[in-house]
């Protein structure tokens, strides 16, 4: 259902504000989705030769395993026996948590959730940067503008809760005629 073109501004842009949010609720989901599937893959991982298995990889595929990508999942097939599997499988869980949570609050426009979400994307965007400066890439420059995209969204529906909820706290004083 549209609204017609004389709806109230400030109702439109809450309809916006409320897709908005929708939409990267249902991204932080999708995040927690994939790092649950990753999880569950290396978990499937630790009870094979994974350093084997790399390797077979490469070979299908026609690598040559010097070469940069190869080498690197080669160097990380030989570290992940050797792996404390409980704390990357805790801070995984923590993770997923902290995703699907956040992905709730924000379908149901909690204000935790904001601050939650606000906050957490925050913490990437430094490192984001440096990478960013070290190792200039398409993929990087996009990440950091949706997670810059994603935090002033939070931020501004933030804004506009506190400016809402700012004018129904005001007590006016009873003028005494003067």
């Amino acid at each position: 259902m549209t609204r017609p073109a004389s709806a109230p501004i400030a109702h439109r842009h809450s309809v916006a504000n409320r897709r908005a949010l929708r939409t990267i609720a249902l991204f932080e989901a999708a995040k927690g989705l994939a790092a649950l599937i990753a999880t569950v893959g290396l978990l499937n991982l630790m009870h094979r030769d994974v350093k084997q298995l790399a390797i077979e990889l490469i070979g299908r595929f026609g690598l040559r395993p010097d070469a940069h990508y190869p080498s690197i999942l080669l160097h990380y097939a030989g570290l992940l026996p050797g792996a404390n599997v409980h704390l990357i499988v805790l801070a995984a869980v923590g993770y997923i948590a902290v995703r699907f949570a956040e992905a709730y609050g924000l379908w149901y426009d909690r204000a935790w959730a904001e601050w939650l979400g606000a906050l957490s994307g925050g913490l990437y965007v430094p490192f984001e940067v440096h990478h960013l400066l070290h190792r200039p890439s398409l993929t990087t420059a996009v990440v950091l503008a949706g997670n810059i995209l994603v935090v002033a969204v939070l931020g501004h529906q933030l804004w506009l809760r506190r400016r809402s909820t700012s004018g129904k706290n005001t007590v006016s004083m009873p003028s005494n005629g003067r």
